[in-house]
């Protein structure tokens, strides 16, 4: 067996509000939760556990490669949720996708801060 990611655990304000966040926007799936994570599950089996941290923490970037169609479903939601968002990393195109690397692509922050990236193709 070669190497895979496995599971990450992701700073939250309110872990259970991020671990919907990533349910409703992003099609994870809730899968049972223990001590201090509440977790979901992406397509690929990576798991992402949430908790909450004693101290303040930095924001993360994550970026998540999605097909044309869930892309589709999750800027769906992104808009009709009013949730603010930006075609670039910098944040100064608000309310706009881009077609990078032959894709497309948007940025916006998860409830706990983090950076969170949609593409449709990988950079590389």
């Amino acid at each position: 067996m070669g190497i895979s990611f496995n599971h990450t655990i992701i700073a939250a304000k309110d872990r259970e509000a991020s671990a919907q966040f990533y349910i409703d926007i992003a099609e994870a799936r809730g899968v049972n939760s223990w001590g201090p994570f509440t977790n979901v599950q992406l397509d690929d089996g990576v798991m992402l556990q949430f908790a909450e941290p004693p101290i303040d923490f930095p924001p993360q970037h994550y970026a998540f490669l999605v097909d044309d169609d869930h892309f589709d479903r999750a800027y769906g939601r992104i808009q009709e949720r009013g949730i603010e968002h930006w075609a670039d990393p910098q944040r100064t195109l608000p309310g706009q996708t881009n077609t990078e690397h032959g894709g497309r692509g948007v940025y916006l922050l998860d409830p706990a801060g983090h950076y969170i990236e949609f593409i449709t193709r990988p950079y590389l």
